[in-house]
């Protein structure tokens, strides 16, 4: 049997560590300059790669990642096991479930959001398949489908840390959103499966192309029914009879593994089969928010920043960056998905400026992008210069949409929580169970005070409840609807001492819940009060000081002192 030798993998080793270590130390400097962390991890590559190290020291650099021989094979291996394995993690966020319970709105922008970007795509490709970088050997309807694919797809986990980072995911904005990013994401890569299978793939199991599409529409129909059953009916087993969060964790990464080496025998790639497979996992309403954390981040932390940065090592950046392109590819991304995200928006009855979010929401591109290009440039589809302006697109929109949605969503009056506390909505010893029963409680006091119908609220609220938990994390929930016919919001503030499960990222109990009623016509209230109320708590000593409150006055007094004029900008 054929064995590393002692030099291979001394190489291995140390062009690990410092892929690794590089892709962690730039991530986190890009996350601190608040751009997402996979620009960082891209830019590691690029700088050990043969962009920058490469052309300083190309010895050295050949030296590092050879691009042939034992440890190039072991280092591609690696990687390829790193994206199935974000995948995966990309799989996990997609909450099908999600999906039927926001409703019509987030299937119809995430309808229009494809279809437009998808059909302008189309249309490009067949008008000036040169102009956009098509390879002389490429076949014409699979470069069309790619580019209509390319335009059109959506980073969900750029979309949710988008969202998060602005304390909107768990909003009624956010949900829509992110709904809508699920159903773009799954139809965008079971079309690009298809687009693979077409290609036919000689290594794989000989099938022949019709066969593959078969398998593989067999194999994603499957996945998204039985397989979500059993998946669903497995994890009360696993969780009582193994530890958390290595039996989950392990189960997971199992499943994905076998889905990974069945979709790659059919003849499409391996992370589709563990993307699928995420797919299944994460729509069981029996894995817990913390686990789906903990699986986000121990892939996240090790895996991710390898693959990222191992993009870099692919091409030279420089010398095939074409400007033209990448000015026509980055136009022609942002204006279709601009376009799909308003009309899909505005079909589904949202305000204009509501819609305009959607769609600057729906335009960052990330992860999912690059993933799509680099397999794209693996099967001879694009070419370098191609590759660069879309790895060059993808992280622009993604560095575009943060921005660009808090101008857009900048309130034209800026609530504040502590506008809306009144002593008649405040009760300072909730004494109940369970998340529903703290819900109602909320309600009630709510519509005592102000004369609503406490049915048709309690029913409001607790269907957004059933969407998305909304317990935020750090002892706090945040459950609330929009009410139509309301004209100020309403505030009503539970304090419980012993907690209430609300199934919150960090997996503990809620001791603040906030219930937010807003009016129908002023979406952004909810969205200015959940912020302000995530800015206040997201330190461990702004809970402790509310639970020590004694009554009304003394919580006025914290909200009142905890934040400055400037805090909520």
């Amino acid at each position: 049997m054929q064995q590393l030798t002692a030099h291979d993998i001394t190489v291995l080793f140390l062009s690990l560590g410092l892929l690794l270590g590089t892709a962690r130390l730039m991530g986190e400097l890009a996350q601190r300059l608040h751009q997402p962390a996979v620009l960082g991890e891209l830019l590691a590559g690029v700088l050990l790669g043969p962009t920058v190290l490469g052309t300083v020291a190309p010895q050295f650099s050949a030296f590092l990642f050879p691009a042939q021989g034992p440890s190039a094979i072991a280092l591609n291996a690696i990687t390829t096991l790193a994206i199935a394995l974000f995948l995966m993690v990309a799989g996990i966020e997609v909450d099908l479930s999600t999906i039927w319970r926001q409703g019509k709105v987030g299937v119809k922008i995430g309808l229009v959001s494809i279809a437009v970007p998808f059909l302008c795509g189309l249309a490009a490709a067949w008008l000036a398949p040169a102009a956009l970088g098509r390879q002389p050997e490429a076949d014409p309807l699979i470069f069309m489908l790619f580019v209509a694919i390319a335009l059109s797809i959506s980073a969900l986990p750029v979309i949710a840390k988008t969202l998060m980072d602005m304390n909107l995911y768990r909003s009624d904005l956010g949900m829509v959103v992110i709904s809508a990013a699920i159903l773009n994401d799954l139809v965008g890569w079971i079309i690009f499966a298809v687009v693979l299978g077409m290609m036919g793939k000689p290594e794989g199991n000989g099938n022949h192309i019709a066969m593959t599409i078969a398998l593989t529409l067999a194999f994603s129909a499957t996945m998204l029914t039985l397989g979500r059953w059993l998946i669903h009916k497995a994890l009360p087993f696993i969780q009582a009879y193994t530890r958390w969060p290595a039996g989950e964790l392990s189960f997971a990464i199992i499943l994905a593994l076998l889905g990974a080496a069945f979709t790659e025998w059919i003849g499409i790639h391996a992370i589709f089969g563990a993307f699928l497979v995420g797919v299944a996992v994460g729509d069981s309403a029996h894995l817990r928010e913390r686990t789906r954390v903990t699986i986000e981040h121990f892939i996240a932390s090790i895996f991710a920043p390898l693959f990222f940065a191992g993009i870099g090592l692919q091409v030279n950046f420089w010398f095939h960056f074409d400007g033209p392109l990448v000015l026509t590819v980055s136009l022609m991304a942002c204006a279709c998905k601009l376009a799909g995200g308003f009309l899909g928006g505005r079909w589904g009855r949202m305000p204009a400026r509501e819609a305009w979010a959607v769609g600057f929401a729906m335009n960052s591109r990330g992860a999912m992008e690059i993933i799509l290009a680099l397999l794209a440039l693996q099967a001879g589809i694009i070419g370098n210069r191609l590759f660069v302006a879309l790895v060059i697109m993808a992280m622009a929109t993604s560095m575009l949409s943060g921005p660009a949605l808090r101008l857009i969503l900048r309130p034209a009056r800026k609530w504040r929580p502590r506008d809306a506390l009144s002593s008649k909505l405040f009760l300072r010893d909730l004494k109940v169970c369970t998340r529903r029963e703290a819900v109602e409680e909320l309600v009630r006091t709510a519509c005592a005070a102000s004369g609503l119908d406490a049915q048709s609220i309690m029913a409001a609220v607790w269907a957004r409840e059933e969407t998305l938990s909304t317990g935020i994390g750090n002892g706090v929930a945040l459950p609330h609807a929009r009410v139509a016919g309301l004209r100020e919001p309403i505030l009503t503030v539970g304090i419980c001492d012993d907690g209430i499960d609300f199934d919150a990222p960090d997996g503990q109990p809620a001791h603040v819940l906030f219930l937010i009623l807003t009016p129908a016509a002023d979406p952004r209230a909810q969205l200015t009060i959940a912020a302000e109320i995530a800015r206040l708590f997201r330190k461990q000593a702004m809970l402790d000081r509310a639970l020590r409150t004694k009554n009304f006055t003394d919580f006025l007094a914290l909200m009142s002192t905890s934040v400055g004029p400037d805090a909520a900008g």
